[in-house]
């Protein structure tokens, strides 16, 4: 089945769909996102670094995971099967963290991303086993020290994490 992405107009109304193999380019239309962080019980926060064959920034460390809620699909429904997906996890306690943000970021290869991300955290009772093809390693850090790697290491964290650390998603 062909996963669609919902495209966005330049006021963030939908304005069509996209294959998502096909949305990700060197020009990458306006498209919905969501983003997640996510915690275990003794409050550490959820880090994972992207797989090596991931078309747009490879090997970077990121947040738990990030998606595309599908045409009508409810973000809360696109969070808990991307965790499935990706992680291997369900999740539970969903809520906004960010909802308003967006980001425009080109890598290395020229992949761009230009997205409206509402920003989540949830929290789980397990660790994750991810598929290889989504991450290639994962940790539980502090949310203070992860802060803090973001901030004196920005190249090696994903666009996204990056600004979502700047704007408090971690306080």
């Amino acid at each position: 089945m062909t996963e669609l992405v919902v495209l966005l107009d330049d006021d963030g109304a939908p304005a069509g769909t996209c294959p998502k193999a096909d949305v990700h380019t060197e020009d990458t239309p306006l498209h919905l996102a969501f983003s997640c962080h996510v915690y275990d019980a003794a409050g550490r926060v959820l880090l994972t670094r992207r797989a090596l064959s991931k078309v747009a920034w490879p090997g970077v460390w990121t947040n738990a995971f990030c998606g595309h809620p599908g045409p009508g699909e409810a973000p809360e429904a696109a969070l808990e099967r991307r965790a499935q997906h990706e992680l291997g996890l369900l999740v539970a306690g969903v809520e906004p963290v960010l909802p308003d943000f967006t980001y425009w970021a080109r890598d290395a290869g020229g992949i761009v991303e230009n997205e409206v991300c509402p920003v989540f955290r949830a929290t789980t009772a397990a660790d994750p086993v991810p598929r290889e093809d989504e991450v290639c390693e994962w940790a539980w850090v502090e949310p203070a020290s992860a802060k803090r790697a973001v901030l004196a290491t920005p190249f090696a964290f994903s666009p996204w994490l990056v600004l979502q650390v700047e704007q408090g998603v971690w306080g």
